[in-house]
């Protein structure tokens, strides 16, 4: 029995589009190229991962909130807040219990820092 050219055409597409992506292939690394400012990079960050403790009064140990522009500005200019994001001793890890923030999300915050810590 002849096998139908079609069927190996539909064999070399399945096997070609087959890929593997990993974990670290789904982080974003394109580099920052616009200012980096708070309201819009740097707030979505803070709120989607560091309100449940730096809120007002802060919990679970948090030694300060982070709910202004003013408390974030202040936390990386006089309270090491980058050091503590950027950490990978695993009692020191930020969002506190873990896992580590993701290095894009650290590398935003930096970029802002680097940036002018800009408001708008």
């Amino acid at each position: 029995m002849k096998t139908p050219p079609i069927f190996f055409v539909l064999i070399v597409f399945i096997l070609s589009s087959c890929t593997h992506t990993s974990e670290q292939d789904l982080i974003d690394t394109t580099p920052i190229t616009e200012i980096v400012t708070y309201r819009d990079n740097v707030k979505n960050i803070i709120d989607t991962n560091c309100i449940s403790c730096h809120t007002n009064p802060p919990v679970n140990g948090a030694p300060m909130s982070l709910l202004t522009y003013e408390n974030v500005k202040d936390a990386i200019e006089n309270r090491g807040l980058i050091a503590r994001i950027s950490s990978d001793d695993l009692g020191f890890v930020m969002p506190f219990g873990g896992p580590k923030l993701p290095q894009n999300l650290i590398d935003i915050i930096i970029q802002w820092q680097e940036d002018g810590l800009l408001e708008e």
